[in-house]
């Protein structure tokens, strides 16, 4: 979404410096890009196909649909079958693909039984349009009532070290073997505020704030990818650099510790 303009809407100020961006997280060893419809709106998905197209195989492209976006702040859900089918077939056209690895129900629309949404997509996926489907800020219930009428493979909420709102539904995904998607995975707030816990592991691993956040993350469980979004090369070398970044055991005791508090 970062690849966006500003406020996240519209176009980028500068499309090259995105197009470099894409282009070194994939040099850098980056495996998993996600985007969606919503993101310009459309804006990001051409930007990436600009920039990676034709895709390396190692290389999964994720996208959602049936969250509309009306203006800067205004998100609206929209969950009819037709409205789905139709994003989906969009969005092939611009990232320039015959599949779609994963496609997101990027969030469930109250107005619409969720298993006409849910079979929307499973109809698209039967007819070799989508690999993979995945779900975007649901709990437990909602997984476990769409996993009755298609396959997840994935789940996306907004977790990090101070907003564990999912535990629940980490445990869960951990529990069924599914991938957990960790959106907006920098730790904000007292914990990460200067001279705080995050702020002390980090100057104890000789790494920054934003690294400690995205290690411990890459440490808590075996199912969950981080996905952190950024439009400079700069930022995105640092955010890499968490992989290198190990945490021991008692600073991810002393972080998780914090955390409860």
């Amino acid at each position: 979404m970062s690849l966006t303009g500003p406020g996240v809407w519209g176009p980028p100020k500068d499309r090259d410096a995105c197009v470099r961006v894409l282009r070194r997280a994939v040099e850098l060893g980056v495996e998993f890009i996600d985007t969606a419809d919503s993101y310009g709106p459309y804006v990001s998905e051409e930007i990436i196909r600009e920039a990676l197209h034709p895709y390396p195989e190692h290389v999964v492209i994720a996208t959602k649909a049936g969250f509309v976006r009306t203006g800067p702040g205004e998100w609206h859900p929209v969950g009819r079958p037709a409205y789905l089918r139709q994003e989906v077939e969009m969005s092939l056209r611009r990232l320039g693909v015959d599949r779609l690895d994963l496609l997101q129900l990027h969030r469930i629309d109250p107005e619409v039984p969720l298993e006409d949404q849910v079979g929307e997509l499973k109809a698209l996926q039967d007819e070799g349009k989508i690999a993979e489907i995945g779900l975007s800020e649901v709990t437990v219930a909602d997984l476990e009532r769409a996993r009755r009428v298609a396959p997840i493979a994935t789940v996306q909420n907004r977790y990090n070290l101070t907003l564990r709102g999912s535990e629940d539904v980490l445990e869960h995904c951990e529990a069924q073997g599914l991938g957990f998607i960790a959106y907006t995975p920098i730790a904000k707030g007292r914990l990460a505020a200067p001279g705080g816990p995050v702020d002390h592991v980090a100057e104890a691993a000789g790494a920054t704030p934003a690294q400690v956040s995205l290690a411990w993350l890459l440490a808590h469980s075996p199912v969950l990818i981080t996905i952190p979004g950024t439009s400079s090369v700069a930022h995105l070398e640092e955010n890499m650099g968490a992989a290198r970044v190990s945490l021991t055991g008692g600073q991810l005791a002393e972080l998780t510790e914090a955390a409860a508090r």
